[in-house]
């Protein structure tokens, strides 16, 4: 039995247990104690969810190979527009990893339409009679393939918090229309840091208290500091440098960099958990928007939360503090608990800490970072439409910026693929700008952007205008502890 190690101490637990907790009891989060390798050869001949299912048997132990087939095949199966799940597209020198085909157009779907599976076989694996409530905080896109995904499963409820005017129409609209009798969506007076700091503290008030125990409940989460949310997006990576080996783009052994648009680290993460599993990844680069923290940290070894907090047209990247460098850190610190539990403290009290030694030098070797205000994203969608037809969100459109400064600055020669993370059509008056267009608000700029270029609309957005809205709580910040426990009750 493989086991999954907390990053702050001596927590430790099986894959069940860790998918369940989402947290673990320390406030760190579960990791896998040792990295199985996969032999991609073997991948070669395995659709989408094969390789998923290859994936995800090998990374979460515990679940033999049939059970996991069946929770990809029933996760995924009629809901993804294409069979391929996340179609690999060849743009100019680079190819994009299209991630938002699934049922609410962005890259969540991947891991969102299997962590509900994922969620309920193991609470029957360790015997678990309490219902499950998720706790959720979005910048986004999160919030509703969670909603999604776990509307009406079984001895479920999901609460989902995001910024109140720190997403765009369409997102907002997706989320205030969901239906399902175990959904509940709030919206927080602050931005995505308040929100994931105010879950954090629900996590840390019911260890502390035990009030959820006594209402027979487990508290879990939906984001990726839970376990059963990062793995599945540790597939797409395999299934990409697949795609290259089929297309002969490359040969096998051949290294590849992937540009990864991320404010919470969690889907550069997933990639580096691939290379730990045997992918040939030479460089992770890490694009971030205006709010930057990222990128200083991987260029300086210095975190520094004390900055400004801007609200841009990537709002799902609009994050100070990135949950999952936590995990990065303790791997590389060679799983020094103690170490990352100082840094976690001197984040949250200072602000600011300093990578050590190690870290920094793992860091250079293996990332790049770089950055795109919105003015140079809106550039790059103007760009790609103009000379590739190809029509980019604002989140894949910063990765396009950044893959461009990578390869004007620090080219190595290897094949690139940028991940795309998003339709289009969720940031459709923005896009629209890019393209010089003066937008109407709400769901007309998805008309207008479908008369501008052509490209259709995903039916589930199409929908959305139709719908009523159902959830119209909000709460202040400090009131999101409050707000759960009466959920709960």
């Amino acid at each position: 039995m493989k086991f999954y190690q907390s990053t702050r101490g001596g927590a430790r637990a099986t894959a069940p247990e860790a998918i369940l907790q989402g947290i673990a009891p320390d406030g760190g989060l579960f990791t896998p104690e040792a990295f199985p390798r996969l032999d991609i050869e073997k991948m070669l001949p395995l659709d989408a969810m094969g390789i998923s299912t290859a994936v995800l048997s090998a990374l979460l132990d515990g679940f033999s190979e049939a059970e996991m087939a069946r929770i990809v095949r029933e996760g995924y199966a009629g809901k993804f527009e294409s069979d391929e799940l996340t179609p690999l597209v060849k743009v100019g020198g680079a190819h994009i990893l299209e991630l938002f085909h699934g049922p609410t157009s962005a890259f969540k779907d991947v891991a969102l339409s299997l962590l509900p599976r994922l969620m309920t076989a193991s609470r029957d694996k360790v015997g678990a009679k309490e219902e499950i409530a998720v706790l959720t905080a979005t910048s986004g896109d999160t919030g509703k393939a969670a909603l999604e995904g776990f509307c009406d499963v079984p001895g479920t409820r999901i609460v989902v918090f995001y910024p109140e005017d720190g997403v765009s129409d369409v997102q907002k609209a997706q989320m205030r229309t969901q239906r399902g009798q175990n959904v509940r969506v709030c919206a927080v007076r602050g931005n995505f840091d308040d929100a994931q700091t105010g879950v954090k503290t629900v996590f840390a008030d019911d260890r502390k208290n035990g009030w959820a125990a006594q209402a027979n409940t487990r508290l879990s989460s939906a984001n990726s500091i839970n376990l059963g949310r990062l793995a599945p997006q540790v597939a797409y990576y395999f299934k990409a440098y697949i795609d290259l080996l089929r297309a002969g783009e490359i040969a096998m052994g051949d290294e590849v960099n992937f540009v990864v648009p991320t404010g919470n680290f969690g889907n550069i993460l997933a990639g580096d958990f691939a290379r730990r599993m045997g992918l040939p990844v030479a460089k992770l680069i890490c694009a971030s928007n205006e709010n930057n923290v990222l990128t200083d940290f991987i260029r300086t070894g210095v975190y520094d939360r004390r900055r400004a907090f801007h609200k841009t047209a990537s709002p799902s990247m609009d994050i100070l503090v990135s949950s999952n460098l936590e995990r990065y850190l303790y791997l590389e610190s060679g799983r020094d608990a103690s170490l990352v539990a100082s840094l976690m403290a001197e984040l949250s009290e200072k602000g600011v800490y300093t990578a050590p030694g190690n870290v920094r030098a793992a860091l250079d070797a293996r990332f790049w970072a770089g950055c795109a205000n919105d003015a140079a994203a809106f550039a790059a969608i103007k760009r790609v439409w103009e000379e590739q037809g190809y029509l980019l969100d604002t989140h894949t459109a910063v990765a396009w910026a950044v893959y461009e400064q990578f390869r004007a600055g620090a080219d190595n020669g290897k094949k690139t693929v940028v991940l795309a993370t998003a339709s289009p059509y969720k940031f459709a008056a923005s896009v629209l700008t890019a393209l010089g267009e003066n937008p109407a608000g709400g769901f007309a700029a998805l008309d207008e952007l479908h008369a501008r270029t052509g490209v259709p609309v995903p039916k589930n957005l199409a929908a959305i205008r139709d719908l009523p809205v159902l959830h119209t709580d909000a709460v202040e910040k400090g009131d999101i502890l409050a707000y759960v426990k009466e959920t709960i009750r």
